[in-house]
C-alpha cells in the first residue's frame, strides 16, 4: 500500500512527519494503536490517511466542535467526503448525515462523544462499513486527564457493535498514568503506544516575574520578528490589548469564542496571511490551526495546568525554527489562579440549583427536554435568577463534563439549506409556483449538492445575486421551508445549551461527592504544578515539563532563561548539581557565613565555581543572608 502516494496526492507532503507513518502502518495492519504527539506533530494526517487507504468509513470522535468543523471542511475542500454531526444541527440535518454515511461514499463521519453513544448512533453504526475508530483528545477518558468527559468512558461500547475495527486514540498530552487509563478505558486488545519526545528544542521558555506586563509584551513584540500569540483569560482583555498594541504601532488584532463565525474567519485569516502580526485571544483560538512560522507565544496570565500550557505554547515553532514560548506573571496572578481554581468547582447544591434554573428557564417538564437544544443568553439568565454568570459557567461547565448537558459557546452556525424534493418535484412547483421559479434557480445555479446534502449559505450574497432585500431572502426561504421544498435552517449566534438526558429533578442529579473531591483535588494538584513551573528558578524549564509527563534523562535545554541565568555562573550542570547538593543540607541545618562554607566543603572544584554557584543562588533568592553576614536557605 503506498501510503506516500495518498499523502502527496490529497495533503501535499512528499514525507511523513516522525513516527506519523509506523503509526498508520499499525492501524492498518487492524492494531490498537495510542499517538501520543506533541501539538503540532501531525495528529490528523494519523487517522486521515488510513481512512482514504482503507475502503470504508472512518469515525472520528472529538469534543472540539470547532476543530471538528474545520476538518470537514478542509478535507471537503480536497474533494473528500466528509460530514460532521454536532450541537446545534436539526434532526432532518442528522438523519440526512448519518444515511449518508450508511448508503453513500462519505468517507469521515466526525461525531463528539455525547453523540457516538445516543441510541440513533448506536442503531444506525452496525449498518456503516466502518474501517477505523479514531479518538482524538483521548486524554479526555482519564479521570486523571486535565480535560475529564464521563461520555468518553462509554466509547468502549461501541466497540461491541463493530468488534473487527480498530481503533486509534491520539493525544498531545498525557501523563503516564493517563497512558495506561486511556488503553484500559478504550478496551485495547494489546498495550501499543507510539510516542514522541515531548521535547521541542527549537522553543525557549522563558517566565518573567513582571509587574509591567503591557510594556515587557510591548517589548518583546518589538525585539521578536514574525507572527504571534498573546493568550490571556478573559474576553474584554482580548480587545483591550489588542487596541493597545495597535496604539503602540504593532499590527495586532484580538479573537475570542463570542464573535460571530464571519468575524473569527476574517481575522484568523488576516493573521495566517500576516496581514496582522500578532492574535490576542482567549484559549479559544489555536485548535486545528497550523501555522508554522508562529516566533513567539506570550502568556499574560498563568493557564490551568502543565497539559493546558505545553498545548498551548506548543503553538510556537512549528516549522521547526526558533521560537520562544513566554509566560509573564506575578503573585497577584498565583493568587487569582487559586481563587479561580476554588470557583470552578461551586459546591454540589449550587450546581443542582443552576441545573433546576435552566430546566425552568427553557419550560422542560421533568422527563422532557433529551437532545433538545436552545439559545443561551447567560446574562438574561443571570439576571432572572439572580446568579453569578462566573458560577453559572462554572456549574454548566461540570454538567457538561457528567454527561448532562452541552454548550456551545457562541456556536455561530452558518445558514444551510437543502432541497427537501427531488429534481422532478422542483420541476412541478416550479411550474405550479412561477414567482418562486428565478429564485428556486438562482439557488440550484450558485450552490452545488442541493439535493444531497445540507449546504452552507450566505443569504446577503443571495440578495446581491438576485437584486432582492436581505429580509425578502429571508422570508423567501422561511417561505420554501413551510412549503417543504427545502429545509432552511437560519444563522445561529447565540450560544446554545443542548439537553444530552431528560431533565431530572435537582435530587435527582447523579452526581457522587467522592467523585467530585477527586476531580477537585486532581485540578488542584495540576494548578499547584504549574505555579511550581513558574516559581522554580533552578530547574530547566523543558526538563520541568519533560518530568511532568514523566520523560526523564533529557539534558537541560540551554535556552531557557533559567539556563542562561546558569549559564552565566560559568559551570556546567554536573559542577552545578554537585555543589547544590553539598551546600543545600549544610545551611538548611544552620547558618553559615560564606568563608565557613567554602572551608567546610571537599568537592575538587576551583572555588571560583564554587562562589558563581551560591552567587547564583542568592541573586535567585534560594539563599539569603541575614544581618550578620549569615546565609541560610530560603
Amino acid at each position: 500500500m503506498n501510503l506516500q502516494a495518498i499523502l502527496l496526492k490529497h495533503w501535499g507532503f512528499s514525507s511523513f512527519r516522525p513516527l506519523q507513518e509506523d503509526i498508520i502502518r499499525s492501524v492498518i495492519e487492524g492494531n490498537d494503536t495510542l499517538a501520543l504527539l506533541p501539538t503540532g506533530g501531525g495528529k490528523s494526517l494519523c487517522y486521515q490517511v488510513p481512512g482514504m487507504a482503507k475502503d470504508g468509513l472512518c469515525i472520528v470522535v472529538t469534543p472540539l466542535i470547532a476543530l471538528m468543523k474545520d476538518q470537514v471542511q478542509a478535507l471537503k475542500s480536497k474533494g473528500i467526503n466528509a460530514v460532521g454531526i454536532y450541537h446545534g444541527l436539526s434532526k432532518v440535518e442528522i438523519d440526512n448525515a448519518i444515511d449518508n454515511c450508511v448508503y453513500g461514499d462519505v468517507k469521515f463521519l466526525y461525531l463528539s462523544p455525547e453523540r457516538l453513544v445516543t441510541d440513533m448512533m448506536r442503531t444506525r453504526i452496525p449498518k456503516m462499513n466502518v474501517s477505523l475508530l479514531a479518538i482524538d483528545e483521548a486524554h479526555c477518558i482519564s479521570q486523571w486527564g486535565y480535560d475529564f468527559r464521563p461520555p468518553y468512558q462509554r466509547i468502549a461500547e461501541i466497540r461491541e457493535l463493530i468488534p473487527n475495527t480498530p481503533l486509534m486514540a491520539l493525544t498531545a498530552t498525557a501523563t503516564k498514568q493517563v497512558v495506561v487509563d486511556i488503553q484500559e478505558k478504550l478496551h485495547f486488545k494489546d498495550p501499543n503506544v507510539f510516542q514522541k519526545s515531548f521535547e521541542r528544542k527549537n522553543l525557549a521558555y522563558m517566565v518573567f516575574r513582571e509587574e509591567d506586563k503591557l510594556n515587557k509584551l510591548l517589548k518583546i513584540c518589538l525585539k521578536q520578528s514574525g507572527t504571534g500569540v498573546v493568550y490571556v483569560r478573559n474576553r474584554r482583555r482580548t480587545r483591550e490589548i489588542s487596541d493597545w498594541l495597535q496604539q503602540q504601532n504593532v499590527s495586532a488584532d484580538f479573537y475570542h469564542a463570542g464573535l460571530t463565525a464571519q468575524e473569527r474567519d476574517a481575522k484568523q485569516d488576516a493573521w495566517m496571511k500576516e496581514r496582522t502580526r500578532v492574535i490576542v485571544s482567549t484559549n479559544a483560538f489555536g485548535m486545528g490551526i497550523d501555522k508554522p512560522n508562529v516566533r513567539f507565544v506570550v502568556h499574560m496570565d498563568l493557564p490551568d495546568s502543565p497539559e493546558a500550557y505545553f498545548q498551548e505554547a506548543g503553538r510556537g515553532g512549528r516549522d521547526g525554527n526558533k521560537a520562544f514560548a513566554i509566560l509573564l506573571f506575578n503573585d497577584t496572578d498565583t493568587d487569582s489562579l487559586k481563587q479561580f481554581h476554588e470557583r470552578s468547582y461551586p459546591p454540589l447544591k449550587e450546581i443542582k440549583k443552576v441545573y433546576n434554573c435552566l430546566g425552568n428557564y427553557f419550560q422542560l417538564a421533568i422527563g422532557s427536554g433529551k437532545d433538545q437544544s436552545f439559545p443561551f443568553d447567560v446574562f438574561a439568565f443571570a439576571k432572572n435568577y439572580g446568579l453569578d454568570p462566573f458560577l453559572i459557567y462554572a456549574a454548566i461547565g461540570f454538567l457538561e463534563k457528567e454527561g448532562y448537558l452541552a454548550s456551545s459557546d457562541a456556536l455561530a452556525n452558518p445558514s444551510r439549506l437543502m432541497f427537501m424534493v427531488n429534481n422532478e418535484e422542483l420541476y412541478r412547483f416550479q411550474v405550479a409556483n412561477p414567482r418562486f421559479n428565478p429564485f428556486t434557480k438562482m439557488l440550484l445555479r450558485s450552490f452545488t449538492g442541493l439535493f444531497t446534502e445540507f449546504t452552507r449559505i450566505r443569504e446577503d450574497d443571495i440578495a446581491r445575486r438576485t437584486g432582492m432585500s436581505k429580509e425578502a431572502v429571508y422570508k423567501t426561504l422561511q417561505e420554501l421551508h413551510k412549503m417543504n421544498i427545502l429545509h432552511y435552517k437560519a444563522q445561529n449566534k447565540r450560544p446554545v445549551i443542548t439537553f444530552l438526558e431528560e431533565r431530572l429533578a435537582a435530587s435527582d442529579l447523579r452526581v457522587s461527592k467522592e467523585v467530585y473531591r477527586e476531580r477537585k483535588l486532581f485540578a488542584r494538584k495540576r494548578m499547584e504544578a504549574m505555579i511550581d513551573y513558574v516559581s522554580s528558578e533552578t530547574k530547566c524549564r523543558s526538563l520541568f515539563l519533560l518530568a511532568y509527563f514523566g520523560e526523564k534523562g533529557k539534558n537541560r535545554c540551554g535556552q531557557c532563561d533559567v539556563c542562561l541565568e546558569r549559564n552565566r555562573a560559568g559551570v556546567s550542570t554536573y559542577e552545578f548539581n554537585k555543589v547544590l547538593k553539598s551546600i543545600k543540607p549544610v545551611i538548611i541545618s544552620e547558618k553559615h557565613t560564606l568563608e565557613t562554607l567554602l572551608n567546610g566543603m571537599d568537592l575538587m572544584l576551583p572555588e571560583e565555581k564554587i562562589l558563581n554557584v551560591i552567587r547564583y543562588l542568592i541573586d535567585n533568592e534560594k539563599i539569603a543572608e541575614d544581618e550578620d553576614g549569615l546565609l541560610h536557605w530560603k
